[in-house]
């Protein structure tokens, strides 16, 4: 590949079956990168031309030639609409997108998982290297859908016997008694991006059996407390929403051969006003302790609609500039 310099940049490829699969039907892909980083991509013969801003065109080579060389080096038969969005996610943040490939991912039932940034890559190794770890972060971060593929992959190797989900049932506190039916269904719609989760790594009948003989167990926080989770992968979701009290409790729960996740979005705390979150606590007590593992994931790591990230990198610029302001 040559690249001329400055705001014109040219690119030349030597196989022109992997380019026309970069390039996509009608150069979607192209298209797409064009409006993302606003350069213009000129495709002619096995060579392609990028105009524009000096940072955008050199952002726009990074994507063009991961892709190629995932291509070309038999890592995809094809290519689609979300990995071009990977590619200018890990470019756009300053790193290779063929990092992802090299780095972390998880193996469930249905597929492989893969860190689509660098701090959801930072985040699996911890889920790989320690006991307890502390995933935190804004919605869309893939901290609690990480957590779930961690979970499927050591039930899937039978390294743990179960998975065990919990989480704070309303935002104020486990008012279970007020909700209609039984114990798993006044649950069950708090931990929807749980069972989401699940059933898109593992078939559903697999499941819906192993929701049936427990080996995948619902444990509304507050049903936590005098128990001993032994050989189970344990997940507390939304944390943000336990009190001091209770996460004490629930990280004094973990056995022997267990491991446990924790994670939350300290921006969302839903307690009420004066009291404090369990999260916020257990986080500043624990750093740096043996076996804890904690991770701050932000709005680059966003893997949602482009527009989400950009909207919580807004929200966080304009939270440090209140934080300086003080």
């Amino acid at each position: 590949m040559n690249a001329a310099k400055a705001n014109s940049i040219r690119m030349e490829f030597e196989d022109n079956g992997v380019l026309a699969l970069l390039s996509g039907e009608h150069n979607q892909h192209l298209a797409h990168i064009e409006k993302s980083l606003d350069v213009t991509l000129d495709s002619f013969g096995n060579s392609i031309k990028i105009s524009g801003a000096g940072k955008a065109t050199k952002t726009a080579r990074t994507v063009i030639e991961d892709l190629y060389r995932r291509i070309a080096g038999g890592k995809c038969d094809d290519i689609d609409k979300s990995m071009v969005e990977d590619a200018l996610r890990w470019a756009v943040n300053g790193h290779q997108a063929d990092a992802v490939t090299a780095g972390e991912s998880f193996d469930t039932w249905k597929k492989k998982i893969v860190a689509k940034t660098k701090g959801q890559n930072d985040y699996l190794k911890l889920l790989r290297s320690n006991e307890v770890v502390f995933g935190l972060g804004p919605a869309g971060t893939g901290k609690t859908y990480m957590a779930v593929a961690r979970a499927v992959e050591a039930l899937k190797k039978r390294e743990v016997e179960r998975i065990i989900l919990s989480r704070p049932a309303v935002e104020a506190g486990e008012r279970l008694g007020f909700l209609p039916g039984d114990m798993k269904e006044k649950v069950d719609p708090y931990l929807r991006p749980l069972y989401d989760a699940l059933y898109d790594m593992m078939p559903a009948d697999k499941v819906d059996r192993m929701l049936a003989s427990g080996e995948i167990e619902i444990a509304p926080l507050a049903f936590m407390r005098g128990r001993t989770l032994t050989a189970a992968h344990v997940i507390i979701d939304e944390a943000q929403n336990t009190t001091p009290v209770q996460m004490k409790m629930v990280l004094t729960r973990l056995g022997q051969d267990s491991h446990m996740v924790i994670t939350g979005d300290l921006s969302q705390v839903d307690l009420p006003a004066g009291q404090p979150s369990g999260l916020a606590e257990a986080v500043s007590l624990l750093d740096n302790i043996k076996g804890v593992g904690i991770i701050h994931l932000s709005g680059q790591d966003v893997v949602r609609h482009p527009v989400v990230a950009r909207i919580l990198q807004a929200y966080e610029a304009g939270q440090k500039q209140q934080n300086t302001s003080k």
